[in-house]
């Protein structure tokens, strides 16, 4: 492979694959982290990692890029209390605060069923 070629794939596979990198959450000056998720058919794609979080108070911004009706259920992950839950229409952004626990927390859709994403490793 000649020179120019293999640095327009390093350039292309960089963009690439540079682009799939999720950010670290945003915690604001009130001490909410914020992370968002979009919600497409069967499951969900963050925008920030999920790796790391610690316990404290969290607003998840869900967004329905489902083209139909689908929902959002968060959970303690421990004691399956239901923190929050709602539905959401196509297109539409909704927010949802919680403060979660060492316990951790697990998320899923329960109207266009998706398994439990499971947040348990919570410092």
């Amino acid at each position: 492979m000649n020179t120019l070629k293999f640095l327009a794939l390093t350039i292309i596979a960089t963009g690439f694959f540079g682009s799939a990198l999720a950010d670290t959450p945003t915690t604001r000056a009130d001490g909410v982290t914020v992370i968002h998720l979009d919600e497409y058919n069967g499951y969900f794609s963050a925008e920030e990692t999920l790796a790391g979080l610690k316990a404290g108070d969290y607003e998840f911004v869900i967004t329905n890029k489902a083209g139909k009706l689908v929902g959002f259920q968060i959970q303690n992950y421990k004691t399956h209390e239901t923190l929050d839950k709602f539905g959401l229409k196509p297109g539409e952004t909704r927010t949802s605060r919680v403060t979660i626990t060492e316990d951790g927390v697990r998320y899923r859709c329960p109207i266009n069923v998706t398994p439990w994403y499971d947040l348990d490793g919570i410092k």
